[in-house]
């Protein structure tokens, strides 16, 4: 498919699942909850412009080799490109990966299908990984800011412990590659063994290059490899903020490091029930639960719930206009960049 009916086809599917969305919530709720938010709506929107920013910068991370001019792609372009994924990603049921074909079909010109398909999955395992190490960092938090009985004890346990085990699989990715044992694990599969194995015998040598630039970003770039991992793990943090503004809107006495325990904890509600587009209902019981558990009105988390989801209303409309931005044209690349696929 190409780039230009791919964003077509995801601009219209966007502009009527928003509308959907928005019909069902009401649009008199919406105005409604906007306006009880006040003020404080406004730094609930931009402080995701700060993440986005952090998020398209360690992106840049990732593409960029200093030894390579043509990877030294316009921020504003790579920014775009960040922000109309995620547009996607938000109205993507099954994992939310839609995003992620647009981002490869966006470098691809530039880049070549090789260097853009593993900018893409290591900026994906990064965003990933990020999420990983927030929530063991919660957890020490969780263990150090609230009273817990024995059984939840027990619990924080049991998911630093899966943490731990997760984040070591991302080094192991990272030092080994990613695609080419992927596909030799889908050949095992039922229903989509066989398409795996005829991609792994046309795609031999594309796989094994986008491994090969995987392992490269660990092994050779490690000041990249950390800069982007830092980058992304401050946007988890700075999207708890969005938590911390509506609380003060609804004269919650909560602090940033309480924001920032419930925000882990109905992420990892939400992220347990991952193929709902824009996660419709599990975040709302996710924050419902984190903020009874720290002491705070459940229906709060309600409210909560439905600020963020208008805030994402907010940022799909402005990734769907992004999608119908131009993209500038393909500059000449040397032949090791560029495969004609």
């Amino acid at each position: 498919m190409s780039t230009k009916l791919y964003k077509a086809l995801f601009f219209a599917i966007g502009v009527v699942t928003l509308v959907y969305m928005m019909y069902v919530m009401g649009f008199a709720a919406i105005w409604q909850s906007i306006t009880q938010t006040g003020v404080w709506f406004l730094p609930v929107v931009g402080s995701w412009l700060v993440i986005y920013v952090l998020n398209a910068l360690a992106f840049y991370a990732v593409i960029q080799e200093p030894q390579v001019p043509e990877t030294h792609r316009p921020f504003g372009q790579v920014l775009r490109i960040t922000i109309a994924g995620y547009a996607i990603n938000y109205i993507t049921p099954f994992v939310a990966l839609g995003g992620e074909p647009y981002r490869i079909m966006e470098l691809k010109p530039a880049l070549g299908v090789r260097k853009a398909s593993s900018s893409v999955i290591l900026y994906s395992l990064m965003h990933m990984f990020s999420h990983i190490i927030f929530w063991l960092v919660s957890i020490v938090l969780i263990v150090a800011f609230l009273p817990l009985t024995d059984l939840m004890l027990w619990g924080c346990g049991i998911l630093l412990v899966v943490g731990l085990a997760l984040g070591y699989w991302f080094i192991r990715v990272y030092k080994k590659g990613f695609t080419v044992s992927t596909v030799r694990l889908l050949e095992k599969l039922p229903l989509v063994g066989r398409k795996a194995r005829a991609l792994s015998q046309e795609k031999a040598e594309t796989l094994l290059e986008i491994d090969h630039q995987i392992r490269i970003l660990y092994a050779d770039r490690k000041p990249r490899f950390y800069a982007s991992l830092l980058l992304e793990f401050v946007g988890r943090v700075v999207g708890c903020l969005e938590i911390y503004f509506v609380a003060r809107a609804l004269n919650l006495n909560m602090s940033v490091v309480e924001s920032l325990i419930v925000s882990s904890g109905s992420s990892l509600f939400a992220n347990l029930i991952f193929f709902f587009p824009m996660q419709l209902g599990t975040r709302e019981g996710g924050l419902a639960l984190a903020l009874r558990w720290i002491g705070f009105p459940a229906a709060s988390g309600v409210f909560i719930g439905v600020v963020m989801r208008i805030r994402e209303f907010v940022w799909i409309l402005i990734g769907l206009a992004l999608l119908r931005v131009a993209r500038s044209k393909p500059v000449p690349q040397p032949a090791e960049l560029i495969t004609n696929e």
